[in-house]
């Protein structure tokens, strides 16, 4: 992959439904090379498919957090295990630095994040905790 591909996915991250003749002219590449590049990107496995991002998606979860969480000794998988199964938490994700995993949360009130945010500190090994609400997003994935 090299710097056009990255350019091709980042406009495609913007609009994946942008049409062959846009993504030509805002990458200042010919319509041919962008649909070549597009099929190779899926063929190699790099682009797996092209997804829609609903009004209600959005508004399924008005609420929105970030936990980061310090586990103390090895309990890492179990406690990821525990967090999936939870209805509130949208992502884990394995980390390195201060926190060892960041746990992405949504909610319909403030509440029921205050009480899924209380469950996760109960969790057996979970040492500390940080938590910021998102307030906006300019960019998905």
């Amino acid at each position: 992959m090299d710097k056009t591909d990255e350019r091709l996915l980042a406009a495609l991250r913007h609009d994946a439904r942008a049409s062959l003749s846009d993504l030509a002219l805002r990458l200042g590449l010919s319509r041919s090379t962008v649909r070549t590049r597009i099929d190779r990107l899926q063929r190699s496995g790099e682009i797996l498919g092209f997804t829609v991002v609903l009004k209600q998606d959005a508004l399924r979860d008005p609420v929105r957090a970030l936990m980061m969480v310090g586990i103390e000794g090895r309990g890492a998988a179990r406690i990821t295990r525990q967090l999936t199964g939870m209805a509130e938490v949208r992502a884990v994700h394995s980390t390195n630095g201060r926190w060892d995993l960041i746990v992405e949360l949504g909610t319909e009130t403030l509440e029921e994040l205050d009480r899924a945010l209380a469950r996760i500190r109960m969790l057996d090994g979970v040492a500390t905790s940080e938590t910021s609400l998102l307030l906006s997003t300019s960019k998905s994935s």
